[in-house]
């Protein structure tokens, strides 16, 4: 794999990251949530290509 394949993916995958971790901080922070746990589950897809992975897994709330 070339440089310019490597910054490519790292650029997305920070941007999937860091949009992620807004986003479900403002669902907590809207719900009012603060105890118990979120079960999640990501999945990612590529467009024209017969692809999927998934991820899931838990993120405690206190």
């Amino acid at each position: 794999m070339d440089e310019k394949f490597n910054m490519s993916m790292r650029k997305y995958l920070k941007q999937v990251g860091v949009t992620s971790q807004q986003a479900i901080e403002a669902l907590v922070r809207e719900r009012g949530l603060d105890r118990g746990s979120l079960k999640l589950r990501t999945v990612v897809t590529v467009e024209g290509q017969d692809f999927e992975h998934v991820v899931e897994g838990k993120i405690d709330l206190g």
